[in-house]
């Protein structure tokens, strides 16, 4: 018998038989209410009464079964977490091993463990969680004609900003970076991000260049659904 399917099935019909109580609850404490409201003013027209206590009764059921009805959908269309097998993980770290055995991953590693590559990464945990709160922070720009060496003129643009004494680094395709061309150095911006990347061949940590405003004007919001570069 599969012990974990089996598991399942019971807490369902635990939460089923949970959802069931606390409905009829409701409805009890409900009633309650109402008979302690009818008594405390003493209603007259009985007819009238009966026709109260039926449209509560009858408005709260609905709106109880439409409130269950909508978590149960809810639940259901919450995707499932798989964790990774043992296969999956060990498969994971043998391909990590060769990678950190390639010319890449040995030049990485060198770096890494460098006095820039410790620069790199403590940069990025000044702002690590300004990133998962995806909060604006207050940046200084400090160049917007940075290219790499031996870059193509029709490729990616860059943005370099300081925040708290520390630089940092945005891409952003020709067309994207039209809206920045007006930003000059020294000038103050708000940027919001949701990611970093680090990487031996640029200066500084890289962030995707999620938003950015000047004076309370928006010069740069990125379409995540569309996006989902640095």
């Amino acid at each position: 018998m599969n012990v974990e399917k089996f598991r399942t099935e019971i807490s369902g019909d635990l939460h089923f038989f949970y959802k069931i109580h606390i409905f009829f609850y409701t409805l009890a404490s409900v009633g309650s209410w109402i008979s302690n409201y009818i008594c405390f003013f003493n209603f007259k027209n009985s007819n009238l009464m009966k026709k109260f206590i039926y449209v509560l009764v009858l408005s709260l059921g609905v709106l109880s079964m439409l409130v269950l009805a909508n978590r149960e959908i809810n639940n259901e269309t919450k995707p499932a977490l798989k964790p990774l097998s043992i296969s999956d993980k060990k498969a994971n770290l043998d391909q990590r091993k060769k990678w950190e055995a390639s010319p890449d991953g040995i030049h990485y590693k060198k770096w890494e463990a460098s006095a820039e590559g410790k620069k790199v990464q403590a940069s990025y945990h000044k702002i690590m969680n300004d990133l998962k709160a995806f909060k604006a922070m207050e940046a200084v720009v400090t160049s917007v004609t940075f290219k790499r060496k031996n870059a193509k003129s029709s490729g990616p643009k860059w943005l370099v900003v300081r925040i708290n004494k520390e630089e940092y680094m945005m891409q952003f395709i020709p067309k994207e970076f039209e809206n920045l061309k007006s930003l000059k150095v020294n000038d103050t911006i708000l940027i919001k991000s949701r990611s970093a990347g680090l990487s031996p061949n640029h200066p500084y940590l890289i962030l995707s260049g999620d938003y950015i405003s000047q004076n309370k004007k928006v010069l740069f919001k990125r379409d995540l659904s569309k996006n989902n570069r640095c």
